[in-house]
C-alpha cells in the first residue's frame, strides 16, 4: 500500500487542496490563490522526482511531461476572466498533457487485452455529453471535439494496462483517469452548458484526484 513518505505527502495534499479551494472562494484571498493552485501539482512533481528514481526513463519522463504541462494548464486557466485566450491556451496545455499520460500508460499495455467494448462505453458517454454541450460551443466545436477524443484515448490507454502491471498500480491509474474524466466534464458542462452549482469546488476536487491517484499508481509500479 502506501508508503511511509506517500501516505505523509497525502495529508499535506489534502491541506493543500483544502487551502486552495478556501482561496479559490474567498474574495480577499484572490491573490493567494494565485499561488494555491499550481501548488497542488507543484507538490506532485516533487514528490515523483524524489521518489520515482527505480521507473523506467521513458516511462518517468513521460509523466513528468504530463505534470508539466497540467502545471502550465492551470496557470493559464487562472486568467480567463482577462480573456478567452487563456482558456484555449489552457486547453492546448492540458491536451498535451494527456497525449503524454497516453504515451506513458501505453508503455505498460496488454496487447492481448481488447479495448473495443470499453470504447464503446465511453462512445456512449461522450455522446450523451456532447449532447449537452453541442448548442454552446460556437467557435470551440472542433476544440472540444479533438479534447474529448483525447481524453477518451487516455482512459482507454489506463484501462488497457490491466493485466500486464500489479493490480494497485492499473486500479488507482484507471480510477485517476476516471476522475480526469469526471473534472473535465463538469468543467464543459458548467462552461458550454449552463453555470453548475459548486462547480469550482467540484473541478478541482476531481482534478486533485486525479492527479494524486495517477501519480501514485505510477509510482507503485515499483511493487512487484
Amino acid at each position: 500500500m502506501l508508503t511511509k513518505t506517500e501516505k505523509q505527502f497525502s495529508i499535506l495534499f489534502v491541506i493543500i487542496v483544502l487551502f486552495e479551494l478556501i482561496t479559490g472562494s474567498t474574495e480577499n484571498l484572490k491573490m493567494v490563490h494565485y499561488l494555491a493552485k499550481p501548488a497542488i501539482v507543484i507538490s506532485l512533481i516533487i514528490l515523483f522526482i524524489r521518489t520515482s528514481q527505480s521507473l523506467a526513463k521513458p516511462i518517468k519522463n513521460l509523466t513528468l511531461l504530463a505534470l508539466g504541462f497540467s502545471l502550465l494548464g492551470d496557470i493559464l486557466l487562472m486568467f480567463v476572466a482577462k480573456s478567452e485566450h487563456y482558456f484555449t491556451l489552457g486547453l492546448v496545455a492540458f491536451l498535451t498533457a494527456h497525449i503524454m499520460y497516453v504515451l506513458a500508460f501505453l508503455k505498460d499495455r496488454n496487447k492481448g487485452k481488447s479495448p473495443y467494448g470499453f470504447i464503446a462505453l465511453l462512445l456512449v458517454y461522450a455522446a450523451c455529453l456532447f449532447n449537452f454541450l453541442k448548442d454552446g460551443l460556437g467557435e470551440m466545436l472542433i476544440p472540444v471535439i479533438v479534447y474529448m477524443i483525447i481524453i477518451l484515448a487516455m482512459a482507454t490507454s489506463a484501462f488497457l494496462r490491466k493485466g500486464n502491471v500489479n493490480i494497485l498500480s492499473y486500479g488507482l491509474v484507471f480510477l485517476g483517469a476516471i476522475f480526469f474524466m469526471a473534472s473535465d466534464s463538469i468543467l464543459a458542462l458548467n462552461k458550454f452548458y449552463k453555470p453548475l452549482p459548486w462547480s469550482n469546488i467540484s473541478i478541482m476536487v476531481t482534478y486533485a484526484m486525479a492527479q494524486y491517484l495517477i501519480v501514485i499508481g505510477i509510482l507503485k509500479l515499483k511493487e512487484k
